[in-house]
């Protein structure tokens, strides 16, 4: 199984940011975004920053925070 890597940096959740996830779900079942210390190094940020990135993709996808690393996975159909 394919995993793409991404990093979300000081920025934050952009707009860029969003679109690149999106582009990366294209090629892979799921991607694995490293959250770094410019984006704040606090675990309920990482809770948050997964909870908002699953609001914007949509229904057919699940995360799972794992440390300072947010694993999404897309599905076939809708999960949530």
């Amino acid at each position: 199984m394919e995993v793409g890597q991404i990093q979300l940096g000081k920025n934050g959740l952009t707009e860029n940011f969003i679109s690149t996830l999106k582009n990366n779900f294209k090629k892979n079942k799921s991607v694995r975004i490293s959250v770094l210390k410019s984006a704040g190094h606090d675990k309920n940020q990482v809770k948050e920053y997964s909870e908002k990135i699953l609001e914007r993709l949509g229904k057919n996808y699940t995360s799972r925070v794992i440390g300072f690393t947010i694993v999404l996975k897309k599905w076939r159909r809708d999960i949530r």
